[in-house]
């Protein structure tokens, strides 16, 4: 879907070669801010412009813009008046027709006014919380030092001033922070229906005083598709670890544990920490391949060839895509017990979260254990395959 040919405006617009908004069949229009790094969220998006189509019956639309496209002046902006050009927005709607508008990353572009734009066009809406940034700055609630926080707390967002979570300018994090103090209420006000993707993260939410009183929620998890091609862990030979590179998703405790392990470890991602972690895994004398940004088939491919995924997160996983897509793919998953991944996986498969040791422990444990991996499989195609989405997701949409 972003492999069709593109360019950026200067608002952070996406213009998609296949993704214009000039269907007029169009009825479920997708919002999304992409990130700097692009993730597991964008996958989530990915996933949904598939999954409706095939299983609702119904065009999608997607309306994408980038973080990476936008000047600090510009998203700074953005952040105070609560997004930028909502009339685009509704215009949309109106060419398009779209009877739901769906917004997932609202942050800095859209803000709450894309969903009030929304509103008054005539459609339904609903926001996707795929992180804790109705709170967090940072959006995974975790301090600069690396440990869990739960600092600020509903419209007190000051902490994240002081400790610079976010890691840019003094100034940057206090526009940010002063715009989820300002405006995450009336995000989730503009909502006709919030969406978390497991109970978990629905709890974590409410313990940090997200402004959900008196929304209405659903748990609705994210799509995961059976796998296209099965692991057999028994002959595998290597780890897998896909993920962001950066400090909240642990990478840093994968190479450790494998090496530990005498365990080959192949990561897939890339992102802010890869000089870094080169540099540990060199010193360390690990066996790392570090594969980059890797398209969907050679990802499939290389769960395939591995013995087990590793799942190292310390911020609390508001879903574990990861995780989810290795399950489907029957391997074993040595992963921590960070935040909604206690819902995944077994608790005796999982560690504690920076646990070097006790992550070296499942890895040895698991290792090309094949019982696992096709309990996993069940396990995942039960509570996330795209059927038992797309269902929850219509009666969502349906009102």
């Amino acid at each position: 879907m972003r492999a069709s040919a593109g360019r950026d405006d200067d608002c952070g617009r996406r213009q998609h070669g296949r993704l214009t908004l000039a269907w007029p069949g169009a009825v479920i229009l997708l919002l999304h801010n992409q990130y700097r790094t692009l993730g597991g969220e964008e996958r989530v998006v990915d996933d949904l412009s598939r999954l409706i189509p095939e299983y609702l019956g119904e065009s999608v639309e997607l309306l994408e813009r980038s973080s990476a496209s936008l000047s600090g002046g510009t998203a700074a902006l953005a952040l105070a008046r609560g997004g930028l050009d909502p009339a685009e927005v509704a215009g949309a709607v109106a060419r398009t027709g779209a009877r739901v508008v769906h917004g997932h990353n609202l942050l800095p572009s859209f803000g709450w006014r894309a969903l009030a734009a929304a509103r008054k066009a005539g459609a339904r809406t609903v926001l996707s919380l795929h992180q804790y940034r109705l709170v967090c700055a940072a959006g995974t609630c975790l301090d600069p030092a690396g440990n869990d926080c739960t600092r600020c707390h509903g419209r007190d967002t000051r902490p994240g001033v002081r400790l610079n979570c976010r890691g840019g300018s003094r100034a940057e994090a206090a526009i940010y922070a002063g715009s989820l103090s300002a405006w995450s209420a009336r995000m989730v006000a503009e909502a006709d229906v919030v969406l978390v993707a497991n109970q978990t993260t629905l709890n974590r939410l409410n313990e940090l005083g997200a402004p959900l009183a008196g929304a209405r929620v659903e748990v609705i998890p994210y799509p995961v598709a059976s796998a296209t091609q099965r692991a057999t862990p028994q002959s595998g030979e290597y780890a897998i670890c896909s993920a962001r590179l950066s400090a909240d998703k642990g990478v840093d405790i994968a190479i450790e544990a494998c090496a530990r392990a005498g365990r080959r470890l192949v990561l897939t991602g890339h992102g802010p920490d890869q000089a870094a972690l080169r540099a540990q895994a060199a010193r360390l004398g690990a066996d790392v391949t570090f594969a980059g940004r890797v398209p969907d088939d050679e990802l499939a491919r290389l769960r395939a060839g591995a013995a087990l995924a590793v799942v190292p997160s310390r911020f609390a996983e508001t879903f574990g895509l990861s995780a989810a897509e290795a399950m489907a793919a029957a391997l074993p998953v040595a992963a921590t017990s960070a935040g909604a991944l206690v819902e995944l996986l077994p608790a005796e498969d999982l560690a504690a979260p920076g646990d070097v040791e006790s992550l070296t422990a499942s890895i040895e444990k698991l290792w090309g254990d094949a019982g696992r991996g096709a309990a996993n499989a069940e396990r995942i195609e039960e509570i996330a395959s795209p059927a038992v989405v797309a269902a929850k997701l219509a009666a969502v949409y349906d009102g």
